[in-house]
């Protein structure tokens, strides 16, 4: 896949007179799309469906990219898959599609209060990994921190006595994201108890630790909280970024205000967490339907 990548940004810089800056955009973008595909099982550019690409584009909008920037990647999939498309290396073009608005606006999906807890329940304090998961699950639910604020935490930024974590988020913007007990508890067991185990030898700033001693990635933790939903019955594509949306989505249901929730979410743009005042609504039409004795 790697190849014809790397064919394809030659073909940007040398036939199409590109500039450096787009071309760079165009491959971050889709080297991020291979990371996505590999996740998935896909090994072969002639894998690629319609569904992996909507399912990528989606999770820029968990990811909350600017409206720019999801354009861009609209536009780096339809380009590259017309180039592989002309160069008969794809049975057909799978993004030809990608321009209709419904796509374009989805609602973020987030998991159930009893979901939260049954996956936060599933990892085993009695061992190191387990420490470090439920720190991990527990820190992400009670902040609503993106999974790349997440991985990229040192210990520094991490004020258990207080009881918050220090954050720079997008556009280098600093916030104070409060833990509350359950995750301060969790997050300094993990300190106490498992992350020298899981060092071993090594020696780094990271707060969050993988099984060789090496910091933990972004894909790392999606391993992570696919494997403990199994494992608490959410047979769903759960993503680490629902946690996200449940934090946000849950803290709104039981009473806080929009420009708070913009504070906690690093938002730079209201607009950008009124997105939550419209799942909460769909949830509550959803409770009325399900609970009321005459819906």
């Amino acid at each position: 896949m790697d190849a014809w990548l790397d064919r394809f940004l030659i073909h940007l810089t040398a036939e199409r007179g590109l500039s450096l800056n787009t071309v760079e955009a165009y491959s971050r973008d889709l080297r991020e799309l291979a990371d996505y595909l590999a996740r998935s099982g896909i090994s072969s550019w002639a894998q690629v469906t319609e569904a992996h690409l909507q399912g990528y584009w989606r999770e820029g909008v968990d990811e909350e990219l600017s409206k720019r920037s999801r354009a861009r990647r609209l536009s780096s999939m339809r380009t590259f898959f017309k180039y592989l498309h002309q160069w008969e290396k794809i049975p057909g073009n799978p993004a030809l599609r990608l321009r209709s608005p419904r796509f374009l606006s989805p609602l973020p999906e987030l998991l159930s209060p009893k979901e939260v807890e049954a996956l936060l329940q599933r990892p085993d304090p009695s061992t190191p990994l387990g420490l470090r998961d439920r720190a991990l699950l527990e820190s992400m639910y009670a902040t609503g921190l993106r999974v790349g604020e997440m991985v990229n935490l040192e210990l520094l930024q991490v004020h258990l006595d207080a009881g918050y974590l220090q954050i720079r988020g997008k556009g280098d913007r600093e916030r104070l994201a409060p833990l509350g007990d359950w995750a301060a508890d969790a997050l300094k067991e993990y300190l106490e108890k498992g992350r020298g185990a899981l060092l071993k030898k090594k020696r780094h700033d990271r707060l969050l630790v993988n099984h060789r001693g090496g910091p933990l990635t972004r894909q790392g933790v999606w391993k992570i909280v696919r494997a403990h939903a199994l494992k608490a019955g959410i047979h769903r594509n759960i993503s680490p970024h629902m946690l996200r949306h449940s934090f946000a989505t849950h803290l709104l249901e039981n009473g806080a205000d929009l420009r708070s929730l913009q504070a906690l979410l690093g938002h730079a743009d209201i607009s950008t967490t009124q997105i939550y005042t419209h799942v909460a609504q769909l949830r509550l039409k959803e409770i009325h339907r399900e609970h009321h004795p005459r819906p």
